[in-house]
């Protein structure tokens, strides 16, 4: 198995993300990229711009969640997309990230779909028996 990644599976109506890491904070970095991924492909996001973003939940799932949705919070009201993903989760649920991306220019990111915002549906944060984090949910498109 790699030690990151990201992909999709199959929802009804939405679309799952799922990142995985080798540890939770890397899960839920490429779990954020599979959200790019479903608007873009994101390598053609330049990492020009940072935000900063912080969080905090006791219960990972929940700390999950509310990342995603900070995240497409901020892909909203500033209309960007956001390519890279630095996170650290400390020992309480504390989540501090700097996030980087650049204005949506739809010639050439294409955007296909908006997110709506992260769901409860799917919804998983584990420790894997290899070490390896796996982080998903269903997001609303």
């Amino acid at each position: 198995m790699t030690t990151a990644a990201w992909e999709h599976f199959e929802h009804r109506a939405d679309i799952g993300v799922r990142g995985i890491g080798r540890d939770m904070a890397e899960a839920f970095a490429q779990a954020a990229l599979a959200m790019t991924a479903v608007i873009t492909d994101p390598a053609r996001v330049r990492p020009e711009h940072s935000v900063r973003l912080a969080c905090s939940e006791a219960d990972p799932e929940l700390l999950f969640v509310d990342w995603l949705n900070q995240v497409i919070f901020e892909m909203a009201t500033r209309g960007m997309l956001f390519s890279r993903f630095d996170i650290h989760i400390g020992g309480n649920g504390e989540l501090q990230a700097v996030i980087r991306g650049e204005a949506v220019d739809r010639a050439r990111h294409t955007p296909v779909v908006e997110i709506k915002g992260a769901t409860f549906t799917e919804l998983s944060v584990q420790q894997q028996p290899d070490g390896h984090w796996v982080a998903q949910c269903v997001v609303d498109v």
